[in-house]
């Protein structure tokens, strides 16, 4: 006897009307709002902007400033991440361990992921102040003071340090639930070949790591790129804007000038930029990690 069938082709587009609803209403239609926006000129008057077509990215393709925040971004993003990759692993291979008092040590390298990002950020801005914390300690061993967020040199390397203090507990816990799949075994048995500590973690750990490693290295860098709140906070993009970021310049330009046309412009490079980030983590990432499911 057969059974009578309920199904109906349309069924999945009822599942899926509300999210292409949401998709439409948050995302699609704000994007075409601001690509408009993006080739309006609001330099003469802000309630009567001109249409210019392509002229705001000409604009940013010609400008020292864009070029210049374009930099801080990517100095930034290549002193944060490979410190965002490497940190939390040693952080996480020791609190893989099962040693005395080690709960308490777990949250508090977690603490930093649920502290606000201002309350972060000011409390930094007090450490790093001329008699913060920081410099106290240093003359306290007989160094002298740093002007950590004063000197343009080194101010955006204070900020990525904060970034990384507050990110290590976040990326830990995605090694540590790598950590604890790997078979005790596997150890074993390279202990057994003569493979000393550091060979076992290089042979061993570090090889089922790696799918952690990627989509660490994507997100962090995917952050890196959208830093604002710990700029805004701690040095408002100064000094000489030494720590003028890209998401900070497109709020610059946005409340700060009043030229839309611009941070939209500049809202559009960046995301042509975090889109092309997000699929080097689908190739190289998401399709290898189904890849070695199927072959599994």
């Amino acid at each position: 006897m057969k059974t009578k069938s309920f199904y109906h082709p349309s069924e999945p587009w009822l599942y899926l009307a509300i999210p292409l609803v949401l998709l439409l209403v948050f995302f699609l239609v704000p994007m075409g709002m601001a690509l408009y926006i993006s080739m309006l000129d609001y330099g003469h008057s802000i309630f009567e902007p001109q249409f210019i077509g392509l002229q705001n990215y000409q604009v940013l393709v010609n400008s020292p400033h864009f070029w210049k925040v374009l930099w801080n971004t990517v100095v930034f993003m290549v002193a944060v991440v490979p410190a965002m990759i490497l940190v939390p692993i040693v952080v996480a291979l020791i609190i893989n361990n099962r040693l005395k008092g080690i709960a308490l040590f777990r949250a508090l390298i977690y603490l930093p992921v649920v502290v606000s990002l201002v309350v972060a950020g000011i409390a930094w801005k007090w450490l790093y102040a001329s008699d913060g914390l920081i410099n106290y300690l240093l003359s306290f061993i007989g160094l002298p003071k740093i002007n950590w967020l004063v000197s343009p040199d080194i101010a955006l390397f204070a900020v990525g340090l904060m970034v990384v203090w507050k990110g290590i507990g976040y990326y830990m816990m995605m090694y540590l639930s790598n950590l604890q799949s790997i078979s005790g075994e596997l150890y074993e048995a390279a202990e057994v070949d003569g493979a000393n500590l550091l060979q076992k973690h290089w042979f061993v750990t570090m090889p089922h790591l790696r799918p952690a490693m990627a989509l660490v290295a994507i997100i962090s860098t995917i952050g890196a790129l959208k830093v604002f709140t710990e700029i805004y906070v701690m040095t408002r993009g100064g000094p000489v804007g030494a720590t003028e970021t890209f998401v900070y310049y497109i709020y610059d330009q946005a409340f700060g000038n009043l030229n839309l046309g611009i941070a939209c412009a500049a809202g559009f490079v960046l995301m042509i930029v975090i889109f092309a980030l997000s699929l080097l983590n689908i190739k190289f990432f998401y399709l290898k990690a189904e890849k070695e499911a199927l072959n599994a």
